[in-house]
């Protein structure tokens, strides 16, 4: 075979190692960080989602809860890892919140939006106003009225400055012309344990934190910021009916970095779509207090753009904290 011949077939065999290598993904575990501790929303959803979406791939998922600085601690570290397809990010409504919070402060921001490609969106939840059930408020009507009498006297609980359990309490307070006092903590469930604690008297949390503790008798919801029925608290009533128009969704959405391959990101796509309609999926998250609300990658993203926008006016209202 002459020289030239050859090469031709060297280059042909490397051509077709090379389509079998991209193809081959996933061939190596897969990680799933989510920038928040066990116990919140984000990880509730990412437990059942990472377990379907191993058996979709037939691959090993692992779910790395990288917590700190209200979430920019993990979204950061997914935003700088290699786009192949082998980091995933499940994160909620505060990825939007972040980097805005970040320029008011006036620092650097951790990572930028454009950083990621959203894959999926798979739950939507309005926040749920909560205080222990021992509590002397039957209404939130009882508790405005008790904070303004006494500014600054309570106080509530949230995943971090800034967050999605910060943003909405802070809305609702400046709209209804009261003061409480904010504690920052690492996430959802810390908090939640906290206000169960008594540490603090309460909390802006997605419904699958504190669904149990509620059914359970330990907490008692006032009020939440959906524009429509919770379908796992259907006697709690919207901010708006009690008059106070403020709405606030704390969402999960699942990315990649952006510049992860198109093959990968329809691949995961293409298994997102079927993990939100698996029945095992569908019963663990709405147990826990959140149905699916399933949107694509185009969808999500306009959904995303919008909601960002409402997010970025609302931590421009709150300002730098001192």
């Amino acid at each position: 075979m002459s020289p030239r011949c050859l090469f031709a077939a060297a280059a042909l065999l490397a051509a077709s190692f090379g389509a079998a290598a991209q193809t081959a993904w996933p061939d190596k575990p897969i990680t799933m960080i989510v920038p928040f501790p066990p116990g919140g929303v984000a990880d509730t959803v990412a437990r059942p989602v990472a377990e379907a979406l191993a058996k979709e791939l037939k691959a090993t998922i692992v779910v790395e809860n990288k917590a700190g600085a209200g979430g920019a601690l993990g979204i950061s570290a997914a935003a700088r890892a290699p786009a192949d397809g082998y980091t995933l990010l499940l994160s909620l409504s505060s990825i939007s919140i972040l980097p805005e919070a970040d320029a008011v402060i006036g620092r650097r921001p951790a990572y930028q939006l454009q950083q990621f490609r959203p894959i999926a969106r798979f739950t939507a939840d309005p926040t749920v106003f909560v205080v222990r059930a021992e509590a002397p408020w039957k209404t939130l009507a009882e508790f405005i009225a008790d904070a303004k009498a006494k500014p600054g006297a309570y106080n509530y609980g949230s995943s971090g400055n800034y967050g999605t359990m910060h943003v909405p309490m802070e809305m609702l307070k400046s709209q209804a012309g009261f003061r409480m006092t904010h504690i920052p903590y690492t996430g959802a469930g810390p908090a939640v344990l906290a206000l169960l604690g008594g540490q603090v008297d309460a909390v802006a949390s997605g419904p699958a934190t504190v669904a149990q503790q509620i059914r359970a008798g330990k907490l008692r919801a006032l009020a939440h910021w959906g524009e429509r029925p919770l379908a796992t608290l259907p006697e709690v009533p919207s901010l708006t009916q009690l008059g106070h128009p403020v709405a606030f969704a704390q969402w999960s959405g699942l990315f990649v970095p952006a510049g992860a391959p198109d093959d990968i990101v329809a691949k995961l796509r293409a298994a997102a779509r079927k993990v939100a309609t698996d029945p095992a999926v569908v019963q663990t998250i709405l147990r826990a207090g959140s149905p699916i609300d399933y949107l694509d990658a185009p969808e999500f993203q306009g959904y995303w753009d919008a909601d960002t926008k409402v997010m970025v006016d609302a931590v421009r209202r709150i300002g730098k904290l001192e």
